[in-house]
């Protein structure tokens, strides 16, 4: 957190939050939509999915629980289905935590982790200095309404839409994506070219037979470690003192 932030009023920080979580609440609220139509396909009233939702933000996550509760699974494997597919997220929490100023409560870091995806992982760590919890909330506030918002409205609206329609609304979320991504990859030349990097080769896991067959989220996890460890390895990133010391 820069020292102008500093400065402001909690109120003031926190509906920064929202403001910068707004494109992702947008995109979450068209993906949710079409995860809602498959809860609903399988029985699930819209409280039910909104609560899958308000407590499990994460769509590979939600789809695969969704197809064990379908196949009438047992509790025991649902969790550790939709653990692999959220494994992703234990290393962005690590990230993170690296970030946070070295007095912040324990509930801070708590809270934050509770919300960590693709999407929230990179608005939080694409800024400057010390993450700071109210901005989070903020942000946390409106895209997380938004994933279980759609939810429930994708079950509630059932298969009355055209297949055509709810793929196209899927498609959102790969745009707010890119707006994400853009900014400090054009700063950076080494962000970059490990954004190209990335989608080579989750694009060539997506097609070589040793790694088509795996999972989407154990695909990730691999690609996430092997090329977060050789960027940090290769192109160290310098710690900001004076940065850090302004917050």
């Amino acid at each position: 957190m820069e020292r102008s932030e500093a400065k402001q009023s909690p109120a003031r920080r926190f509906l920064a939050g929202m403001r910068d979580g707004m494109p992702i609440c947008v995109g979450y609220l068209a993906v949710a939509f079409s995860l809602g139509i498959t809860a609903g396909n399988i029985g699930l009233t819209a409280f039910q999915g909104f609560l899958a939702s308000l407590l499990n933000n994460a769509s590979a996550g939600e789809y695969a629980g969704f197809a064990l509760i379908a196949a009438d699974a047992a509790y025991v494997e649902v969790a550790l289905v939709i653990l692999v597919a959220n494994a992703r997220y234990l290393l962005m929490s690590t990230a993170l935590s690296q970030r946070f100023a070295p007095e912040t409560p324990f509930f801070h870091r708590f809270l934050i982790a509770f919300d960590v995806t693709d999407e929230n992982f990179a608005l939080a760590i694409m800024r400057p200095g010390y993450i700071d919890p109210i901005y989070i909330y903020g942000a946390y506030a409106v895209d997380l309404t938004g994933w279980a918002v759609g939810t429930a409205l994708g079950i509630a609206a059932g298969n009355i839409l055209p297949a055509r329609v709810v793929s196209a609304l899927s498609v959102a979320i790969y745009g707010m994506f890119i707006a994400i991504i853009i900014p400090p990859a054009r700063k950076d030349r080494v962000v970059g070219a490990l954004v190209v990097l990335s989608f080579s080769a989750s694009f060539a896991f997506a097609v070589l037979p040793l790694f088509s067959g795996l999972s989407a989220g154990t695909k990730t996890l691999i690609l996430t470690i092997a090329i977060s460890g050789a960027a940090a390895a290769l192109f160290p990133v310098k710690e900001d003192k004076e940065a850090r010391h302004d917050t």
